[in-house]
């Protein structure tokens, strides 16, 4: 794919496949085009990795937080599940949202949580809203834990963010998802995968080994769960759709 932007004109350029669309820069198509461009040279420049939050690297796309940091207000979960630790600097994300709201708290999971991270977690001043649990997200010890950490009738939402190969998200998204509230989410993270192939970073199999692959794949058996981005709560723009590390990620239960 070929993307030109020419802010002289005000056109996007799009060639794909043989074909050549144009779209005005100030369209949704136009945002959306350029967009594309924008995170695969965010990709290869490691953009993410710029990052924190109070502290702690955050390693995740801007707005996949800011919309993500909505929904937790509007839903006001009593608890929410991460898979995937690294820095902390999520789970101190949603420890600052809990504490500014009043309720909630954070379980994080990793298969190894390094003791410079796990020090610097467990110092921070938010860290009496979290539990963290060592050990694998698909290991049936760890998630039985994860279940003990969870009162009868709690509001739940999941994030899965560790080892984004599609057999392993499959296994997580059959694990965790019972875990999740009617009208809640579970989010695979990162199927950004997919659209990257080719870049540095990546491997060939990306392609049909991501979490996007694992999601149609649960919804494929799964009726108690529908693919729902979050409606935008404010909208004055033409951008109708998000720039995203976490394409086809948001699944609801009904």
């Amino acid at each position: 794919m070929q993307i030109t932007i020419d802010t002289d004109t005000a056109m996007v350029t799009v060639v794909e496949n043989g074909q050549t669309v144009q779209h005005p820069l100030d369209s949704a198509a136009g945002f959306a085009a350029a967009s594309k461009g924008w995170v695969r040279a965010g990709w290869d420049a490691k953009y993410v990795y710029s990052f924190t939050w109070m502290g702690r690297p955050i390693i995740q796309m801007p707005e996949d937080m800011i919309r993500l940091a909505e929904v937790i207000y509007t839903l006001k979960p009593d608890v929410i599940v991460e898979t995937g630790i690294a820095h902390g600097g999520s789970l101190i994300f949603y420890a600052s949202l809990f504490k500014a709201m009043g309720k909630g708290r954070v379980i994080g999971i990793d298969i190894d949580i390094r003791p410079h991270n796990r020090q610097a977690i467990e110092s921070h001043e938010l860290a009496n809203y979290l539990t963290m649990i060592e050990g694998s997200s698909i290991d049936p010890t760890v998630v039985d834990q994860v279940k003990a950490e969870i009162k009868p009738g709690e509001t739940v939402l999941v994030l899965l963010d560790s080892n984004h190969l599609r057999d392993h998200v499959a296994k997580e998204l059959e694990l965790y998802s019972p875990l999740v509230s009617a009208g809640s989410y579970i989010v695979a993270c990162d199927g950004i995968m997919q659209e990257v192939v080719g870049a540095p970073r990546t491997s060939p199999d990306w392609e049909w080994n991501n979490p996007q692959s694992a999601v149609n794949s649960f919804l494929a058996s799964n009726k108690d769960f529908t693919l729902s981005y979050p409606a935008f709560e404010f909208n004055e723009g033409a951008v109708d759709q998000p720039v995203t590390y976490w394409p086809n990620a948001w699944l609801k239960r009904v």
